[in-house]
């Protein structure tokens, strides 16, 4: 997510994400938006996928720690 994050805060990020959905010429928010929009879907399912991850390691710990004692 910090990676994400600074990639899309840095000025070539910027001018991206301004190229997808604020320019005036629609040839350019049209090649830029699909590729901004699947870029934020693949770092939601990241995001989502370490949820999950993180949730599942704290669930097996828990499960060692109250087997071993």
């Amino acid at each position: 997510m910090l990676i994400a994050t600074i990639l899309a805060l840095n000025p070539l990020g910027l001018d991206v994400i301004h190229a997808a959905f604020l320019s005036g010429e629609a040839l350019s928010r049209n090649i830029w938006r699909p590729i901004v929009l699947t870029g934020m879907a693949i770092v939601f399912l990241v995001a989502v996928l370490e949820w999950l991850a993180r949730k599942f390691i704290i669930k097996h710990r828990a499960r060692i720690a109250a087997t071993s004692s």
